[in-house]
């Protein structure tokens, strides 16, 4: 089914792909996505628990329910450089190959749209909301430049964080000034000096997005973005902390005052079932893929909010190689590589793969809760 369906998910990759949506403003890719399962015949709804570009589509009755999960938002600048277009595609794939299966086999399939992965946390609000709750298990696919059965997953706090302080003349009346620029750099200076005492697996970045308009002004106001992450949300719980203190010691050794917002909701570390990619991986390495050992000492990895479904559902999130170095994730190059003959293939393949692994757990009760 997935070979009679090749041209039309290879254009709606390809239709994502061209055109880019940020998170939560995903409506062309989030029409095309339910137009397609539509037609694959599922019951469709669009913007559903309370998010205009989420879709939830069911077919079948049977009582393994299986979710198979859709991401298409992209990343400011640089479009779909993680390859979310691939993972629609692939999703709505594996959708259309069980349709018609799915009462023969006992399953009931829902495919879930879930907008804003790239720090919104679409699966973590549709969760809180109900969207997994009915699930026996979920399961997506990525692209990465290399093939992975499992990503991996770190946990993640992100914060916006602006000061407040007052301006003055640089030159005539520098003491009546509150700095906000130097409550930033002291916080900067302070997480540099904290990172000697954080773990391996810690990690703290992040980015100015306002400071000062002109030299001879002292900055009375700045802001950033901010990232922390961990392996574990327990590890997260314990970072976190410190990191905010730093922001409070721009805030007291300036005077400014200080407001820290959380702009999405933290992202938990990825928790894969053993049995699900054991399936999984089967499957992939019947179609021909390739999972190369990878070097001991792996990256703490990206995050992603499918890690917090992840701890609630059995859940697998493999990553389909696009053989693609030395481009990889969140890099214009990989943008480039996420609409090629290879990426492609990455979307008829990982569709199948997951059909597959669905149809093999119809005939096991090797899933297990977290």
């Amino acid at each position: 089914m997935v070979a009679a369906w090749s041209d039309r998910l290879i254009g709606l990759s390809h239709r994502i792909h061209a055109h880019p949506e940020l998170a939560f403003e995903e409506t062309r890719a989030s029409t095309w996505v339910a137009e397609a399962l539509h037609m694959a015949g599922f019951e469709v709804e669009h913007g559903c628990y309370d998010l205009p570009t989420a879709v939830r589509a069911t077919v079948g009755s049977g009582p393994l329910h299986i979710g198979i999960c859709a991401e298409y938002d992209a990343l400011p600048d640089m479009g779909h450089a993680c390859g979310h277009n691939i993972i629609a595609a692939a999703a709505v794939g594996a959708g259309a190959a069980l349709a018609g299966l799915a009462d023969d086999l006992g399953l009931t399939v829902t495919v879930l749209g879930t907008p804003a992965e790239e720090g919104g946390g679409g699966k973590v609000l549709m969760l809180e909301r109900g969207a997994f709750a009915d699930l026996d298990a979920a399961m997506m696919v990525h692209p990465a430049a290399v093939e992975m059965a499992a990503m991996p997953g770190s946990a993640v706090a992100q914060f916006k964080v602006s000061y407040q302080g007052k301006p003055a003349h640089a030159g005539a009346y520098p003491e009546r000034g509150v700095n906000a620029a130097d409550a930033m750099t002291i916080a900067q200076v302070a997480i540099g000096l904290l990172r000697q005492q954080t773990t391996p697996d810690d990690r703290i970045a992040g980015i100015v997005t306002q400071s000062g308009t002109a030299p001879n002004v002292i900055p009375d106001a700045t802001e950033g973005r901010w990232i922390v992450r961990s392996a574990t949300l327990e590890a997260l719980s314990e970072l976190k902390p410190r990191v905010l203190r730093c922001f409070e010691a721009g805030a007291l050794a300036t005077g400014c005052d200080l407001t820290i917002t959380p702009p999405a909701p933290d992202y938990a570390d990825l928790r894969p079932d053993a049995a699900m990619l054991r399936l999984y991986r089967a499957n992939a390495e019947a179609l021909g893929r390739v999972f190369p050992d990878l070097p001991a000492g792996a990256p703490v990895g990206a995050a992603t909010d499918m890690g917090n479904v992840s701890h609630v559902v059995p859940t697998i999130h493999p990553m389909l190689g696009l053989d693609c170095l030395p481009a990889v994730n969140h890099q214009p190059e990989f943008t480039a590589a996420c609409a090629t003959p290879t990426a492609d293939r990455a979307v008829l393949d990982g569709a199948t793969a997951m059909a597959w692994t669905a149809i093999d757990l119809a005939h096991t009760t090797s899933v297990h809760q977290p």
